[in-house]
């Protein structure tokens, strides 16, 4: 079973970039994510959906 969410690691690894960038994208809202406490998390479905150039979130996802 796939994890519904990625860490900002696991996202800089699958990008091919530093992890101080794949943060600094989080940051600013480019790459799609949701905090929890001081933690970011980034779904799954929504960070492919972004990879893919989909404008619409899926599922209604904000």
């Amino acid at each position: 079973m796939e994890p519904l969410t990625y860490t900002v690691d696991d996202v800089a690894a699958l990008l091919g970039v530093a992890r101080g960038k794949a943060y600094e994208h989080v940051r600013s809202g480019a790459i799609p994510s949701i905090r929890i406490g001081k933690r970011y998390l980034i779904p799954r479905e929504r960070f492919h959906a972004w990879l893919n150039g989909e404008t619409s979130s899926p599922r209604g996802a904000a």
